[in-house]
This record gives structure tokens, C-alpha cells and sequence, in this order.
């Protein structure tokens, strides 16, 4: 399966236009999509943070899974140029969900809007559980620091130290979690994207105990730390509207190449050798700044297919063609993108999709 074919078609899925599914053979065009491919299936996302905290306790002290509280929640980071991280998010987030509801999936949020409150991280972890996801992904942002941190850039997920005192959480993040988290850092590698050079990142995995959500949630999680918002070059994709559309072309392809192409994985020998991370009490849910160091070596799951990536000036020309489209209707308009005045525009996209898919032939 050519992992371009995927992405590009995810693109068009994103613009709610007619869309592409993966090629299964390289060689051969992609089929035309019929909205059903993920059909039966339930992907939970979780926007990190929330609008408004008014009325709620942030230091109220809520079950971390492992035996000890911490923070209820956090008002999470705000880029270099003002823009509030769970803003990020939900931005991320309501492309990620647009693309997959294309395919046939049902998606479940937690949290309906990005001006009131979004929850616990105990109370998020919980509804991802009781939605029974085939996978949950909590779409963050990291920040190193209160100004701008020219040195420290790169995304990376966080994967929880193993084993998880409650037996179902276990399960879910040493099989289905570890293999999905290793197939969402090989697309975003694929895309581009460089991993993190901080706090003890490995190869874009970072082990960590004191993280709530994935020692509590009872189906395999991922927790993507897109970028550093103290960082000049991160902050800027982060804030923009292609750069968001680039974050959750990326998301999508790990989640859809997971739920196409990933197996029951049993626990990685790799992360039961390593030695247990520290925890950490009163940290952030997503603060970078006192995480451990430990992390397990990186193995790339046989499910994942080798990536066959455009060349820069390609992508140039998809981001040119969306830009039109996002600065008309914004990332909220997504439904209502193929209209009488657009229908042109998504079909020359959907051409060059197409185009790109069948240049990039030979890999698989």
C-alpha cells in the first residue's frame, strides 16, 4: 500500500470532495472512494485543553491511573503570535473529523465546541473508554517555555510507561496504542515533520507516568504533541491554516493507516525491558518540561507501509490550491466546501491528486 496514496486521498477527504481511498497496488490508480471504508468503525478524538475553565476548579485533584491524583485539567500553551493551543486543536480537530465521517467512520468528541469547557482529563479518558473506540488520538500542542525557545522544536507522542496499573488500560496502550502512536510518528516522518530534540524524545516516542489520559483509557490512545509553540517555526504552522490542514492531513493518514493496516499487537518486548519512567507530581498534561528521559528504542510495526512522499514543489501546489478554499470559508466551513463557486477549484484539486498518486508510482 503506497502511504502517499492514502495522504493524497485524505486531502481531498478533507475538502468533503469526492475522494480517494489507498491504492492496493502502487502500480494501479487508486479506486474511487464510496464513503463506507471505515464503516463499523469509531475513532474518539480529544482537542486538548478548552475555551473557558469558568466555574471549574483546574487544581481540583482527580485519579492520575496509577494511584496518586493531579490537576484536573490545564489551560494549555499559547503560541508565539497569541493563539491559544486548545484553539489549535479543535481547528486540527474538526479537519481530522471531517476527513474520517468522508470515509464512513463515526467520531466521537470529547468536548462539543471551543468557547466553554472540555472536561477532566479523568472524565475525557472515560468517554474514550465508554465510546469503545477502535482508537482515541488527543491532539495537543507542547510548549517549552513562557517566551520564544529557538532551540527546542520537533512533534512527538507520548506513550505511557508500561505496565499501566489497570489491566484494560494495559492491554489497550502496550498493543493497539503502542502500534497506532508508532504509525502516526512514521507519518508524520513521512510528511516531513522532524521529530522532537527534547526531553528525552526518541525517534518521536517519549516515555512518560505522569500523563493521566493513556493510563486511563481503556482503548489504545494516541497523544500527539504536534509541534513546539516556543519555537518560531513550529509556532507559525501551528497558527496557520495550511499548517493545520498539513497537521491533520498527517493525523488522518496514521489513524486511517492504523484502522486499514494495523494488527491486535501484543505487548512490545522493547517497552517491558525498559526501565520505568519516574512520575512526576503536579505536572501538566502535556508540559514537556519535567518528563522523563527514558524512552523505548523505535521499531517501525510491520504493518506500516513504506512511504512514498511528494517532492516539495507538489505539495506547494495542493496548499496553493486549498488556500483559496480555507480563506473563503475557514476551517469551520468544511461541509459546505463543494458549491457552484468552488466545484471547479475541488475538481482541478481532485485532479492533481490524482496526478500526484499516479507519478508517484513505484513504491508500495
Amino acid at each position: 500500500m503506497n502511504r502517499f496514496a492514502i495522504k493524497a486521498g485524505l486531502g481531498a477527504c478533507v475538502l468533503g470532495a469526492s475522494v480517494l481511498i489507498p491504492a492496493q497496488v502502487s502500480a494501479e490508480p487508486a479506486a474511487t472512494a464510496t464513503g463506507t471504508e471505515l464503516s463499523g468503525m469509531t475513532v474518539f478524538l480529544d482537542p486538548g485543553h478548552q475555551g473557558s475553565s469558568e466555574g471549574h476548579d483546574l487544581a481540583q485533584q482527580v485519579n492520575d491511573g496509577r494511584g496518586n491524583t493531579k490537576d484536573c485539567q490545564t489551560s494549555g500553551m499559547t503560541s508565539l503570535g497569541g493563539v491559544p493551543e486548545h484553539t489549535i486543536n479543535w481547528n486540527v480537530t474538526q479537519l481530522v473529523k471531517s476527513s474520517l465521517e468522508s470515509l464512513g467512520a463515526k467520531v466521537v468528541l470529547s468536548r462539543q465546541d471551543d468557547t466553554g469547557w472540555g472536561g477532566c482529563i479523568d472524565e475525557r479518558a472515560r468517554a474514550a473508554s465508554e465510546s469503545n473506540a477502535d482508537l482515541a488520538v488527543s491532539i495537543h500542542a507542547d510548549s517549552t517555555a513562557q517566551g520564544e525557545d529557538a532551540s527546542k522544536h520537533g512533534f512527538h507522542m507520548i506513550i505511557p510507561s508500561l505496565p499501566i496499573p489497570d489491566e484494560k488500560a494495559d492491554a489497550a496502550q502496550s498493543g493497539g496504542g503502542l502500534e497506532a502512536s508508532k504509525m502516526m510518528r512514521d507519518a508524520y516522518k513521512s510528511d516531513g515533520f522532524v521529530p522532537a530534540n527534547y526531553a528525552g524524545v526518541n525517534d518521536g516516542l517519549q516515555t512518560r507516568a505522569d500523563v493521566a489520559g493513556p493510563a486511563l483509557t481503556q482503548v489504545p490512545l494516541v497523544f500527539v504533541e504536534m509541534g513546539n509553540g516556543s519555537n518560531k517555526e513550529d509556532s507559525a504552522q501551528l497558527e496557520s491554516s495550511d499548517g493545520q490542514l498539513k497537521h491533520a492531513i498527517t493525523i488522518t493518514t496514521g489513524i486511517v493507516t492504523y484502522l486499514l493496516t494495523g494488527s491486535e499487537a501484543a505487548p512490545a518486548q522493547e517497552l517491558a525491558a525498559a526501565p520505568a519512567a519516574t512520575t512526576a507530581p503536579n505536572v501538566s498534561e502535556d508540559s514537556a518540561s519535567s518528563t522523563t528521559t527514558t524512552t523505548p528504542k523505535a521499531t517501525t510495526p510491520k504493518a506500516a507501509p513504506k512511504s512514498t512522499a511528494p517532492d516539495s514543489a507538489q505539495l506547494s501546489e495542493l496548499m496553493e490550491m486549498l488556500a483559496p478554499l480555507l480563506e473563503v470559508q475557514g476551517l469551520d466551513g468544511l461541509q459546505d466546501l463543494v458549491n457552484d463557486k468552488n466545484l471547479g477549484l475541488v475538481s482541478d484539486l481532485a485532479s492533481t491528486l490524482l496526478a500526484v498518486i499516479t507519478g508517484a508510482g513505484g513504491g508500495n
